[in-house]
């Protein structure tokens, strides 16, 4: 299939990665709600879609609030199959550095571009079969494998195509490396080509995309990088007798749950003003509490370990 556009060039005013269009004409097997929670959410994404880091303070809010009744299904959508297109003003990886750059500074999450610049991706295929092969050992450490290659990626400028940075990530996210290698080169490749399929089949034509799925197979939709609300009302329309949980908002406790935030994550899941949630983690970093990882336009701040 030919893409038309640009993947790579993110639209800030929709929120989204955006590939081809696409539109479901038909229920596909996969989608049939198929989990002991009310809600499942099947979630499109990919390891280097700036949209989808954009996203990661409302989703990991989400989380928190009402992960006892959503199970989400995380579904790699293949955003960047190679080089061979010229549309939309990027037509090689440099011209992704500016607007990485941009995108940065719109989603209040650090990203730093010079990796287009310095070691660029020719994939992100190599990733999304990766996070597949995680999957196949366990989903928990999975989706923390996602977040270590996102964080390499997007703040640490590796190109997460190269296995030397997919097993650092899965080390770090406590995966078998060895067998991570064999489903790489195997089934992981099968499970990936399966998610492309379902994508089509879905109609998914960027990322993130989000499908909220009753039992009874009613379904809301919610396309691109939206505040945290939107997410909060499609599944509350779907179910309005959830309740979302009480989580302790102490650093202590927002830091056992994820191991690194950003200012603006810390702002979302605490209820600390924007403005002040940096010098609150800059006073953990200082004290020695957090490690503090700082790039061109941004910051993070890891629990030590």
């Amino acid at each position: 299939m030919e893409i038309q556009n640009n993947p790579l060039l993110c639209d800030i005013e929709t929120g989204m990665c955006e590939t081809t269009e696409g539109v479901l004409e038909t229920e596909p097997q996969n989608m049939v709600h198929s989990t002991k929670k009310s809600i499942k959410v099947i979630y499109y994404t990919d390891p280097i879609c700036s949209s989808c880091w954009g996203i990661e303070p409302q989703l990991r809010k989400l989380k928190l609030e009402y992960g006892s009744a959503v199970e989400i299904d995380y579904r790699m959508g293949g955003l960047l199959p190679d080089w061979s297109y010229n549309s939309g003003g990027i037509g090689k990886p440099s011209d992704v550095a500016e607007h990485w750059d941009e995108v940065s500074v719109h989603y209040d999450m650090p990203i730093d571009g010079d990796l287009w610049l310095e070691d660029p991706l020719e994939s992100s295929y190599p990733p999304s079969i990766a996070f597949k092969a995680a999957q196949m050992q366990d989903e928990d450490k999975a989706i923390l494998f996602l977040r270590e290659v996102r964080e390499l990626v997007f703040l640490e400028k590796k190109n997460i195509a190269k296995w030397k940075f997919i097993e650092r990530a899965a080390e770090k996210a406590g995966l078998n490396t060895v067998q991570l290698k064999v489903d790489f080169e195997g089934a992981a490749k099968d499970k990936f080509q399966e998610d492309l399929a379902l994508g089509r089949e879905l109609g998914v034509r960027g990322f993130p995309t989000m499908f909220f799925l009753d039992e009874s197979g009613n379904k809301e939709i919610v396309y691109g990088t939206k505040p945290y609300v939107y997410y909060e009302m499609a599944i509350l329309k779907l179910d309005p007798t959830l309740k979302k949980s009480e989580y302790s908002k102490t650093s202590e406790a927002l830091f056992s749950n994820y191991h690194s935030l950003t200012a603006k994550e810390f702002s979302e899941l605490s209820g600390t003003p924007r403005d002040e949630s940096e010098s609150v983690l800059n006073a953990l970093s200082n004290s020695g509490s957090l490690q503090k990882l700082t790039t061109k336009n941004g910051s993070i701040w890891r629990r030590n370990n």
